[in-house]
């Protein structure tokens, strides 16, 4: 079967969320996100027998967006509201980090996530060079519905841009990854590949994977590597605690001004000031990232617990190209400063280790 790139089915995108998080929290999901669904955006028409790669990318995007609002809760309370003034959001895009590196398992850098991705229709939009943070961003946009399925802005750090103390640590870190991505999965994206749609058992099964795959697949680090990656990179740390999950998902507001000073107002940790990118067209701020505990391991062999920046979450304003499109480009320096978000020395206190 080859699915054509017709509007996806509402019905077939709760239904794959509901066969992970029930039908409840599936419903309530789907009415917090605009979605390119039919006229209306009530649930209608027959089950189908197959999902089409646009109906499975929005159910990845739905459930990847319901992870970022349990762990950061100024996303869970900025949801909240719109949801209860009837104004649902439109998710721009998700971020995540990787280390392109031998990581195990798992493929290195980018590669892991392209391998997911383009099967669910997305293609490369731009590949951009982070240079003061060591890393190198590739922003994949859908082939179907470039400006209503969520991108994904995929980073990788380059670890030979740092000292040899800090590959080391790196290598102890990331080596022993392991992929969640199973041998029926990779089938399943091959046959996604080819006819661009695939039974619904099996996108339910697949859908298992690809969320897995948004999350840290390594072990905890030891205290002392996790120093010495905090030392030299803020991100590398950060991926040594949280691995691949989402580091942000963005709304895409109107006015990316008003909603700060809006958030600034309700006494929300906001970013100070609006990022705004080189050709004036994309405008980007954040609440800072939420505070977590994380396990380390000491050198004594011991765990112990400590505070550092998890995920956060992110709105964005996207001009009108001449043509009538939105500019969906990002930009390096937005990009880099968005980053800092999640950097402890600039954002969060640090409230030391305790014993687990």
């Amino acid at each position: 079967m080859t699915a054509q790139a017709t509007t996806p089915s509402a019905t077939n995108i709760e239904r794959l969320m509901a066969h992970h998080v029930g039908d409840v929290r599936a419903h309530g999901i789907r009415c917090s996100l605009e979605l390119p669904i039919e006229a209306g955006g009530h649930l209608g028409g027959a089950e189908t027998d197959h999902v089409t790669r646009a109906e499975l990318a929005l159910a990845l995007a739905g459930l990847l967006f319901d992870d970022v609002q349990k762990r950061v809760p100024m996303a869970r309370a900025y949801v909240e509201d719109a949801v209860r003034a009837g104004k649902p959001l439109c998710f721009d895009h998700g971020a995540l980090r990787t280390v392109a590196t031998g990581c195990g398992a798992l493929p290195a850098g980018h590669l892991a996530f392209s391998r997911l991705l383009e099967p669910l229709g997305y293609v490369r939009a731009g590949t951009y060079e982070l240079e003061r943070i060591g890393m190198t961003g590739f922003a994949y946009a859908h082939r179907d519905f470039a400006e209503a399925i969520p991108q994904y802005f995929v980073s990788e750090l380059h670890p030979e841009r740092f000292s040899g103390e800090f590959q080391a640590a790196v290598h102890r870190v990331v080596s022993g990854s392991q992929d969640p991505v199973s041998a029926p999965s990779l089938r399943s994206l091959a046959d996604l590949s080819e006819s661009e749609a695939v039974p619904f058992s099996e996108a339910a099964d697949l859908l298992t994977d690809l969320v897995a795959a948004f999350d840290r697949q390594h072990d905890e680090p030891t205290l002392a590597d996790y120093e010495t990656l905090l030392a030299e990179s803020a991100e590398m740390a950060w991926i040594s605690t949280e691995g691949n999950a989402f580091n942000h998902a963005t709304d895409r507001v109107a006015d990316v001004f008003a909603v700060a000073e809006e958030q600034k107002r309700l006494g929300r940790p906001m970013k100070e000031s609006v990022e705004v990118s080189a050709n004036g067209n994309v405008k980007q701020s954040a609440f800072r990232a939420a505070s977590v505990e994380r396990l380390f391991r000491s050198d004594e062999g011991h765990m112990v617990v400590r505070q550092v920046p998890g995920s956060f979450h992110e709105f964005i304003t996207r001009e009108t190209l001449a043509e009538g499109s939105l500019d969906l480009t990002f930009d390096a320096g937005n990009a880099t400063s968005i980053f800092k978000m999640t950097s402890a020395s600039g954002d969060l206190p640090d409230a030391g280790a305790k014993s687990a």
